[in-house]
């Protein structure tokens, strides 16, 4: 009896060699998102988990803090960069400060592609594929007008981080559709025109948000309509309105297009989001990282993965989802 445990130990034991030297064998690809919570990113990382068995390689996992955490994307790369990937996936926390890894990287024959934000500038990653942010902004934006018609805006804006391109972009494309005075998409600036009362950093967090909303409202009690850089910032805002007891004459644009941001529109929290593609933009990265594993061949530039208005009253002159079409496409593919 006890020579057959002891087959069977062995036995085991070869098996769990074979599978480390399947593994070992494998491509291995590196995923670094800005923070392992924000919703967002939980359904990039299922979109890239997902192409990633499709394709037979290996997919490591890593990512920041928060958003802005620069060193604890650094470290991420660094992890996976030692454990054998040749292929890095990263939505960038600090568009500039991650730069010198990424160029280090690049020299030493790492695929570098960036995810939903681009670096400062775009051309330091091999690729960018993600949401034409500037474009998102406008369609909110626009909304935004046709729902105040005559009525004289008076905006808050809730943001990213200073000189974010993604902050940035959404935030002047916002007000390019709302009619305003704005800066142009190349910039990392938000502009500032008379009509925007009150502006905050959230850095993506509700509390935060909710915070930054509740001294505006202090500062800027006149507020008729709220941008949010994404959705959690809109929700932190919307929670600031009703303890306030203005979220009947305030309402909220925002980006993302979750699940639970669709259902926020179909609820009346918000007025209208911007509809992203996170599962199209991680199958899209990692369908290029194989191809540069097998051949070589590297993506080149922007690669747009779609937007779409969502809201649950439509208004004349703007193209929107429905909130039903919004919660069947809702953070998958376009």
């Amino acid at each position: 009896m006890r020579r057959a445990v002891q087959l069977l130990v062995g036995v085991a034991s070869l098996a769990t060699v074979a599978c480390t030297r399947a593994d070992d064998q494998q491509p291995i690809i590196g995923l670094v998102t800005k923070t392992e919570t924000n919703p967002f990113f939980v359904k990039m990382k299922e979109g890239a988990e997902q192409a990633a068995t499709t394709q037979s390689v290996r997919l490591l996992v890593g990512a920041g803090r928060s958003d802005g955490d620069n060193a604890g994307q650094v470290a991420a790369i660094e992890n996976q960069v030692a454990a054998g990937a040749k292929v890095i996936l990263i939505s960038p926390s600090d568009a500039k400060a991650i730069v010198p890894t990424i160029t280090r990287l690049r020299r030493d024959g790492v695929l570098v592609i960036a995810l939903d934000s681009p670096t400062d500038p775009l051309s330091a990653t091999d690729g960018f594929f993600g949401t034409d942010n500037f474009k998102a902004g406008v369609l909110i934006g626009a909304y935004a007008k046709a729902r105040l018609g005559a009525t004289t805006p008076q905006v808050v804006t809730i943001d990213l981080i200073p000189g974010h391109p993604t902050g940035a972009q959404r935030h002047n494309g916002f007000l390019k559709g709302l009619g305003l005075p704005t800066n142009e998409r190349e910039s990392n600036e938000n502009a500032a025109p008379r009509e925007v009362v009150c502006m905050g950093d959230s850095v993506g967090d509700q509390a935060k948000a909710q915070t930054v909303m509740e001294n505006c409202l202090q500062s800027a009690p006149g507020v008729n309509v709220v941008y949010a850089i994404n959705e959690p910032s809109a929700a932190g805002a919307y929670n600031a309105l009703v303890k306030a007891g203005r979220d009947k004459d305030v309402f909220i644009v925002t980006v993302d297009g979750g699940c639970r941001g669709i259902a926020d529109v179909a609820a009346g929290h918000f007025a209208a989001t911007a509809q992203q593609y996170p599962v199209r933009m991680a199958e899209l990265g990692v369908q290029a990282g194989v191809e540069f594993l097998r051949s070589g061949k590297k993506p080149e530039g922007f690669i747009d993965t779609g937007v779409a208005l969502v809201s649950a009253q439509k208004l004349d002159g703007v193209e929107s989802l429905s909130v039903d079409e919004g919660a069947a496409r809702c953070w998958g593919t376009k």
